[in-house]
């Protein structure tokens, strides 16, 4: 396991899936494990220490739900699930327990190693400390002194609004759930309120977006939460 070749561990059942998994990661530079069983990717997980887990929710001998909310107590090593379950319930729900990113299936090889690299980008910042900074293509933000520019022109946020952005600009390209952010954000008590997350959002785009109706930069993840455009 080098940083030129990210070691992923796929836990998957579906032998067909597992040939594509491992030739496509392969052929773009990464080592590849795999898992076949709850138990086994538990184990694997373990004793590997992966960069990457790639983890399906329908499992032979246990539900991947529970395997991931047991591997997200121990490490902190990016979790993606690949799943033909696109329910939003099941999406959220597995977010919300620490999940970094969710790919239904059928998907393409260019979508997921995309979220991939995206998952070992967020990571290795989150092993360091906090940029002070950060530049999201025409997008600035400076945390210490909270202050936020958009193609080199001030923009002016309310204290929600900024802490709204930060969460979005340290998850740039993840998911970031509706629950997720009223916490962060609002703390305790931002559950009671889920309409914030709605509101704030939509200030937000008519001051960064050029066209709030259509937003390039602040995606929404219907029914999920929001994602921040890298």
């Amino acid at each position: 396991m080098t940083p030129e070749h990210p070691l992923v561990l796929v836990i998957e059942d579906d032998p067909y899936l597992r040939q594509y998994l491992n030739t496509t990661l392969r052929s773009h530079g990464y080592l590849v494990e795999e898992a076949t069983t709850w138990e086994e990717g538990r184990l694997m997980a373990g004793r590997l220490a992966p960069d990457v887990l790639l983890l399906d929710l329908g499992l032979p001998d246990g539900d991947g739900l529970s395997l991931a909310r047991e591997l997200r107590a121990a490490s902190r090593t990016p979790i993606i699930v690949v799943s033909a379950r696109g329910r939003e319930e099941d999406k959220i729900l597995a977010l919300d327990m620490g999940v970094d990113d969710y790919v239904t299936k059928p998907f393409g090889s260019g979508e997921l190693l995309a979220r991939i690299r995206v998952a070992l980008r967020h990571s290795a910042e989150v092993a360091g400390p906090p940029p002070p900074q950060v530049e999201l293509g025409g997008l600035r933000m400076d945390f210490a002194a909270r202050e936020v520019t958009m193609e080199r022109k001030p923009v002016h946020l309310t204290k929600n609004e900024f802490d709204l952005l930060a969460v979005l600009a340290r998850h740039a390209g993840q998911v970031v759930t509706h629950g997720q952010l009223l916490q962060e954000v609002w703390g305790e008590h931002g559950r009671a309120h889920a309409t914030y997350v709605r509101v704030y959002m939509r200030s937000l785009r008519k001051k960064l977006e050029p066209d709030p109706t259509r937003p390039r930069l602040l995606l929404t993840e219907l029914g999920v939460g929001y994602r921040l455009k890298p």
